[in-house]
Parts: structure tokens; sequence; C-alpha cells
């Protein structure tokens, strides 16, 4: 069967189109991949590709054709709404001319945003006749407003055509929480389309070394977040908590990734006198995560209170259970209903600071053998639900029911 995965983002930056592509191929599908210039989260074009170099090249069997795009830089509004469109208007003619060139079975879209990323695959679609299967993992047009900080009801009303424009010409919506199924309904009769597909964790993470070199951690119980810095994640409410346990000398707070709330950060630690438990240590390679997991004692997940994140699972909720660690959260929605439904750590709701304080003293002070009963039950409900391999079985299960 031939593919085509649609997608901004590919290899060498770190989705999961890498795994559906690259699994998918060995189990025998052939893929193509329509994507962009790698430039992300850097926002400039990675060494040793170009507008000349690396436009078509074939890794580990998979066929990639990286269409032009502008760099999304420091990723400001006017920028990175460049780096969407212009992504989908050049993807999209070289999709025309891919739909002459080269014949598919299935269209996959990739969606983590922009929601753009649905015009090529609907051009190739609408040539070739074939289905189409959008994977939505950002809500739009909510996720201009919660995420991208843009509040204007025409720019609102505008890209809710676009979506509703993109969910028609789909065949298939699959959706990565199943809280996004009351948004997608509220825009269109989509019941009959819209199939449960979750995230799973990447390999480096669940099946990495345990050995990666990184910096000697702190004595004591540690709490871990890794992952973006950002407004999203509520990091204000974070370091609220770590205030709370100040004069808890042993709890420290682990901080791996970057972003823009690390300046912030950095003032308000010296600011409340957090230097000795609040540790910002920066970006590191996915590689090394799986390193910093089994190193710490507890691994948090946070979210702020609004709409858009009270229905999204967090990506990293999976990450996390794959390797077996008592979980955190300070968030609302699923990504709590699953801590719970797996008994796999303690939650406390978006903002509420003040009760992940507690959870955490709570955490420090249970037995071992407890403790360690929450990071199996991580495990085994990863297992279950969210293995690659599982999920892998269940897409390629859509997409031939679908072609029936």
């Amino acid at each position: 069967m031939r593919v085509l995965l649609v997608t901004q983002y590919f290899y060498p930056e770190n989705f999961k189109s890498n795994d559906i592509a690259f699994d998918l191929t060995k189990r025998g599908y052939s893929i193509t991949v329509l994507t962009g210039l790698p430039n992300y989260p850097g926002g400039k074009i990675y060494k040793g590709w170009g507008v000349f170099k690396r436009r078509k090249e074939t890794i580990n069997g998979v066929d990639i054709i990286r269409s032009l795009l502008i760099p999304r830089g420091k990723a400001n509004g006017v920028r990175l709404f460049l780096n969407y469109f212009s992504w989908a208007f050049f993807a999209s003619i070289r999709a025309f001319f891919l739909a002459f060139q080269k014949k598919f079975d299935y269209i996959i879209v990739h969606e983590p945003s922009p929601i753009t990323q649905g015009f090529p695959a609907i051009v190739v679609k609408k040539i070739q006749k074939v289905p189409l299967y959008f994977w939505v993992l950002d809500l739009w047009p909510e996720s201009l407003q919660f995420a991208g900080g843009i509040d204007n009801r025409f720019v609102h009303r505008f890209f809710g055509k676009i979506v509703k424009y993109i969910y028609n010409n789909s065949d298939k919506i699959l959706i990565s929480s199943n809280g996004f199924r009351k948004s997608i309904l509220e825009k269109g009769d989509y019941e009959n389309k819209i199939e449960y597909f979750p995230n799973w964790s990447e390999d480096t993470i669940a099946n990495g070394i345990d050995n990666y070199d990184i910096p000697e951690l702190p004595k004591g119980f540690k709490v871990l977040f890794a992952g973006n810095i950002g407004e999203a994640q509520d990091m204000s409410s974070v370091l609220k908590a770590a205030n709370e346990l100040k004069h808890k000398k042993d709890i420290h707070f682990i901080i791996v990734g970057d972003g823009r709330m690390k300046l912030w950060m950095e003032n308000y630690i010296i600011e409340k006198g957090l230097v000795d438990n609040v540790h910002l240590l920066g970006r590191f390679p996915i590689e090394s995560m799986k390193t910093f997991f089994n190193r710490s004692d507890a691994l948090l997940v946070t979210l702020k209170d609004e709409i858009i994140f009270n229905v999204t699972v967090p990506a990293k909720i999976q990450a996390y259970m794959s390797v077996g660690k008592p979980i955190l959260t300070m968030l609302n929605g699923e990504g709590n209903e699953i801590i719970k439904e797996s008994k796999s750590g303690f939650v406390s709701s978006a903002g509420d600071y003040k009760t992940l304080a507690k959870n955490i003293l709570e955490l420090n002070t249970i037995n071992v053998e407890a403790s360690t009963k929450m990071g199996e039950n991580a495990k085994i409900y990863y297992a279950s639900h969210f293995d690659k391999n599982k999920c892998m079985d269940n897409l390629e299960l859509i997409l031939k029911d679908n072609k029936k």
C-alpha cells in the first residue's frame, strides 16, 4: 500500500510523524512524506538542509520531499503566520505536481499546529480520489487564542472556515484526546468520521539508554519537569508550589527544557530565594530524557486552566508513563483522569499549586513500595493503552476498514 504522509514537521525534527513513516515502512507500506525544511524548534534551517540542499532524499526506505518555507524564527505572531502559510502554499504547489507523478492509496495528515497542513493533502485527494485521514493533535481555531495569544474575532472566523473545509474533506478525523470530540462536533456533523488515535512515547524514551551523560542531580527528593517552558505550562504556579516547599531543603524541582518563560523563571527564582531547590538545567537531547526520568523521584506535568488545555492530553503523560515513575499533575481534564484510572500518581487541578505542594510532600513521605507500585501501574497502563506497536496496529485497522 502506498501512503502519502503530509506534515510540516519531519526528521530530523522530533515528531510522531517520524514514527508513523518509519514504522509503516517496516510493515511493508511504501511511504512518501511531503514536509518542510527542518527548522523546529530553533527557528533556523538545520545545517545540511536548504533551498538547494536535500530537498529530496530517502531515509530508512522513506521517500522525503521538502517544500520551501519561511523559517519560524523566534516564533512571534507575524513570523509564525508566515511560517505556517508559506509552507502550506509551497507544499500545495508541490502536491499538485506530485499527484500526477505518483499514485497513492491513502493520505495521512499529521497535525500539530498549524491546521493549514491539510491544504496540500486535499490537493492530492481531489486529484486522485483517495481517502484522507486527518490526525488532530491541536484544536483549531482554539489554539490561536489560548496557545498563540491571538484574540481577534475576524481571524478566528477566518480559521474556523478553514477548519470546516479541512474536516469536510477528511474521510476520517483521528483525535489524540477524547476531549477533542465535543469541539469537533460543534463545527459539523462529523460523528461517523471521528476515531480515537492517541499519542505514544518516543522509542528513545520508552526504550532509551539509562546512562546518558547528564549533570549530577542534587541529593534528596527530585520532582522533574521536562519540556517546553511556556505560558501554557503555567510555570508561575510551579514556582509558587516550590515557594510553598522552600523550607523543605531535601525537595528539589528539576526543570529540563527551554522556552519563553525561562528568563522570567530565572528572575523569579532569585527574587524568591529559590536557588537551592529549583534547578533550571536548560535543553537536552531527547536521548537523555530516560536518564533524567529514571534519576528523578516523580515526574511533573502541568497546563493552565484554559478551555483548550482542559480537553488536551499532554504528550509527556505517555512519555512519563512509559518509564514507570510516579506522576504529579497540575492540570484539568482527561490527563488527570488517566492518572487516577491508572493509579500512577497524585493529581491536582490546573493552577492549584497548594495541592501540588501537598501532593509532593505526601509522595516524599510514603513508603518505597507504594511509590514503586505507582510507577509499575504507570508502565502497565502505558503498555495496554499507549504502546506504539498497538497504536500502529490500530492505525492499520483504521486505514483498512475505511478502504473496504
